[in-house]
């Protein structure tokens, strides 16, 4: 059955779920990639970010998935329109992810810009209850065909040692699809941003950092971390 992602507005859970499996597909790309991972980031002279946004799109090709040849256009460094199969039903999907690296100290959040997502942002900044929209629509339509979007952030979290970037562990989040809006960012007190770093007096593009922690208070199962050392990793459910 071909599920039309419309319907998923009346099926929530359904959604959640899509968004789950497609947290487990990341973060198992990256879990069997991360030795690999550990050693671009200490070999390579690139920016880091540079160096994240590569070792994402190298684990998500080898491990390999559907794809529908169809070009998906966006701010987010690994785009892909796919079939996700379930047992029960099949979804068009547009799968996006993007790559953020920071050393350790700025590890509890990821920055992102309102290209990037497709939830509103209510948060309070400066005293002012604000309300932005994300500029990804809840479903993606190209070509008359609709595709669900989904959104995946990778975080690379890395030390600073004698000239080189020693990568200590990797957090990979799944940000809500805005129309599970209410359950996760009800209102601007009921929220998962914290407020970004931009200056509104400079003119410079909102930003808005989304709090791991807050979004793990919400489910757990959004935010999962690979540690880099020699233990084994465990979903967090």
């Amino acid at each position: 059955m071909l599920v039309d992602p419309q319907a998923l507005k009346q099926n929530l859970d359904r959604l959640e779920e899509i968004e789950k499996v497609s947290l487990r597909l990341v973060t198992q790309a990256l879990y069997d990639y991360r030795t690999a991972a550990q050693e671009i980031f200490r070999e390579e002279n690139d920016l880091a970010a540079d160096i994240g946004e590569d070792i994402t799109r190298e684990a998500l090709d080898r491990l390999g998935m559907s794809k529908i040849d169809q070009r998906l256009f966006g701010k987010v460094d690994y785009k892909r329109a796919r079939y996700l199969f379930h047992p029960d039903y099949v979804l068009k999907q547009a799968l996006f992810v993007d790559s953020k690296a920071e050393k350790v100290e700025g590890q509890g959040t990821a920055t992102l810009q309102t290209s990037q997502f497709s939830m509103l942002v209510r948060q309070v900044r400066a005293g002012q209850a604000l309300e932005i929209t994300g500029k990804l629509p809840v479903i993606l339509t190209v070509k008359d065909e609709s595709y669900l979007t989904t959104t995946l952030f990778v975080k690379y979290n890395y030390e600073a040692q004698n000239n080189l970037n020693v990568l200590r562990s990797i957090t990979i989040a799944a940000v809500p699809n805005g129309i599970l809006q209410e359950r996760y960012n009800a209102s601007a007190q009921d929220t998962i941003w914290l407020a970004g770093r931009n200056a509104p007096t400079l003119g410079e593009e909102f930003r808005v950092r989304l709090s791991f922690a807050r979004l793990k208070h919400k489910a757990h199962w959004r935010v999962q971390k690979i540690s880099l050392d020699p233990a084994e990793f465990r979903w967090d459910a």
